[in-house]
């Protein structure tokens, strides 16, 4: 889930309670909040807190939600974890600790340590373009092991790793395995794979529940079709200017002209001006009008 931020990067609070309602009625199964799409690591504490309780509190028990909790500092990620059990949260999300390099046996040290102190189940989060880190399938097979590490969210783009994580765990049929790509979340499910957390959701939920619907039940035909529709977002409002940061940008431009939410984005990024936001919307009615999904 994105968090909705006025263009002062305050919480834009009615918002976030239309979003919240948005992906609900589209059928999601679960809320991930202070992802990255979320901005997690961007936000300050106190507003980190308060994402978690509007989000919470407007849920109201109707799907899980889950918090991003990583950080540089042990400590930290453990005490957001506490403030998320608190709040109503059912799990967090953890990557490897940014900035420092560290070895597998470090990172697995590291997540044994979490563990024990979290008091809420942990997926970990295997996402190397942001930490630079990679848990290795060794790694994830070890961290299985440990109680309350419960799944993996992988976005590394790369499934022959996926796969080879999925091999790895063939005797933990309970430890679940989400993609982060949502281009790649129908070949997961068709392999072996649990589901994806699909920022594009914030756009159109039901298009992702429907495409994971088809894959789970082997519905091919339904996947290809879905799976265009996937990809045509993937390569227009994500690639608006080319940019890195293109993706989330046109995700929240994409939001606001729903008019679900406000576009604001936490520094250094900016939203798109005029001429992008004209761009988006033409592209948002092309896919819409194609895809049933206005």
């Amino acid at each position: 889930m994105i968090t909705p931020l006025t263009h002062k990067s305050t919480l834009d609070e009615r918002g976030l309670g239309r979003l919240v309602e948005h992906l609900i009625s589209g059928g999601v199964h679960g809320l991930f909040i202070l992802g990255t799409t979320g901005e997690g690591p961007a936000l300050p504490r106190s507003l980190q807190v308060e994402v978690i309780r509007q989000t919470c509190r407007q849920v109201a028990g109707r799907a899980p939600v889950i918090v991003g909790v990583t950080d540089t500092v042990l400590e930290s990620a453990v005490e957001l974890a506490t403030k998320a059990k608190e709040l109503g949260a059912q799990a967090v999300v953890t990557s490897a600790p940014y900035y420092y390099a560290a070895s597998q046996a470090e990172l697995l040290a590291y997540l044994e340590n979490l563990a024990a102190a979290v008091p809420l189940p942990v997926f970990l989060y295997n996402a190397p373009s942001n930490t630079h880190h990679t848990f290795d399938p060794a790694t994830v097979r070890s961290a299985a092991d440990i109680p309350n590490i419960v799944g993996l969210k992988d976005s590394g783009c790369d499934m022959i790793y996926f796969h080879r994580v999925r091999e790895s765990l063939r005797n933990h049929p309970e430890f679940t395995l989400l993609v982060g790509p949502e281009e790649l979340m129908a070949e997961a499910v068709l392999l072996g794979g649990h589901g994806g957390m699909c920022a594009g959701s914030n756009i159109w939920p039901r298009l992702y529940v429907e495409l994971y619907n088809a894959a789970a039940a082997s519905d091919l035909d339904a996947v290809r079709r879905l799976q265009s529709s996937v990809m045509r977002l993937s390569t227009t409002v994500y690639r608006m200017n080319g940019r890195e940061s293109s993706l989330l940008r046109g995700m929240k431009c994409a939001v606001a002209e729903l008019g679900i939410c406000d576009d604001g984005m936490m520094p250094p990024f900016e939203p798109f001006g005029e001429a992008e936001r004209t761009g988006i919307r033409q592209y948002l009615a092309e896919l819409g009008r194609d895809s049933g999904h206005e």
